[in-house]
């Protein structure tokens, strides 16, 4: 895939986080972040997010630039991702997907299948499974699963990776006694520092520079070294965000935003230099991913 159109769906990726008006400070700068991580020869994600946040990005241009059907396709579902990335979508997220879908020329079955899927992800219900090992057992058995999302080539996979987060801080919010609905679990990530549209963004920008584009290229081993990457960050933040949920909700909810993002931080630099010790269970667990199954479990 060429340089346009890799700028072009980065850009849509951009005005789709911005969709419903109510990005607040604190997710621009993660969104913020998560772009100065990526490196790329060619693709200056700097320059695009000052065209985004500038009003210098219509979607109608942006949508011009796409000049495949596969990329058109691309664009739409990239956007779909993260609009959903805080729940399903919301009406002004819905009417930005419409005019999206306009200018792409996309049909309506193809948008629709679609975006029941992303949404069937969104909406997961938030029940806690049963575990029979110990806590930090089942925090090291999610942060491997989602580790191993980020290996798939379909885009649905990462989108399935919050959901998986938020029910694993749903499920030891439980076991301390409180009962958290998808508010309050989203709210303790965004304390945490774990930004969604930020993290969707990271995560398919990966893609874009050649995780996924490297895999459909031909590009086999670019491909998977990229989507190891991305499978590191995936364990290390799912692994610091367990334990950083066990700790809060343990200690009674105490901890101050600031405190508890200084816990994640600190949790997050041993968890990274935990993943290589379990790079291979993540790949293999990526052999035995059923994303179809997965996403029915997760419904």
């Amino acid at each position: 895939m060429d340089l346009q159109n890799r700028r072009a769906l980065l850009a849509l990726c951009l005005l789709a986080s911005r969709a419903d008006g109510e990005r607040g400070a604190e997710e621009r700068d993660a969104i913020h972040t998560a772009l100065g991580r990526i490196r790329s020869e060619g693709l200056d994600a700097e320059a695009l997010w000052s065209e985004v946040e500038g009003g210098r990005r219509t979607l109608a241009g942006t949508a011009r630039e796409l000049t495949t059907p596969e990329a058109r396709e691309l664009g739409y579902e990239l956007a779909v991702c993260v609009c959903d990335a805080d729940g399903a979508t919301n009406a002004k997220e819905r009417a930005f997907l419409g005019e999206l879908a306009r200018e792409l020329g996309l049909s309506s079955t193809f948008t629709e299948r679609f975006r029941r899927e992303a949404d069937a992800l969104a909406e997961t219900a938030l029940t806690p499974g049963a575990s029979t090992g110990e806590v930090d057992a089942l925090i090291l058995k999610r942060a491997i699963l989602c580790g191993g999302l980020e290996l798939l080539p379909q885009r649905l996979a990462t989108l399935a990776i919050l959901p998986l987060q938020m029910q694993l801080v749903y499920s030891l919010g439980k076991r301390h006694g409180y009962e958290l609905d998808r508010g309050h679990v989203k709210d303790f990530l965004g304390v945490a520092g774990v930004g969604m549209a930020a993290q969707l963004i990271e995560g398919f920008v990966r893609q874009l520079v050649g995780g996924l584009f490297g895999r459909l290229a031909g590009g086999l081993v670019g491909g998977l070294a990229r989507g190891a990457v991305g499978a590191g960050l995936s364990f290390a933040t799912t692994y610091a965000l367990g334990h950083a949920a066990e700790r809060y909700y343990a200690g009674g909810r105490k901890l101050s935003g600031a405190e508890l993002r200084e816990l994640f931080g600190s949790l997050l630099g041993r968890a990274k230099e935990l993943e290589p010790r379990h790079a291979e269970e993540i790949a293999n667990r990526a052999r035995g991913i059923d994303l179809g199954a997965l996403t029915r479990a997760l419904g």
